[in-house]
């Protein structure tokens, strides 16, 4: 895997949002790197609010990581 993350440090709260959102989805591409196979899962779990629940929710407590990483951008 590549050195993609050098930092939790943002200028913005959207921008931590936004680095939230990449974490959670390189967490997916860390445990399942078959593209093939992410693709399949995709079509069912696209359809499910519990699913899509449970992202929020990962997006969310790497967004409290990366605010508290930034001083809540104080």
């Amino acid at each position: 895997m590549s050195d993609w993350l050098k930092s939790l440090k943002t200028p913005t709260p959207q921008k931590g949002f936004e680095l939230a959102i990449t974490l959670a989805r390189e967490g997916v591409v860390y445990t399942q790197p078959s593209a093939e196979i992410r693709t399949k899962l995709r079509k069912k779990y696209a359809k499910d609010a519990d699913s899509l629940i449970m992202v929020s929710e990962v997006i969310a407590i790497h967004f409290q990581t990366v605010a508290a990483a930034n001083n809540y951008w104080k």
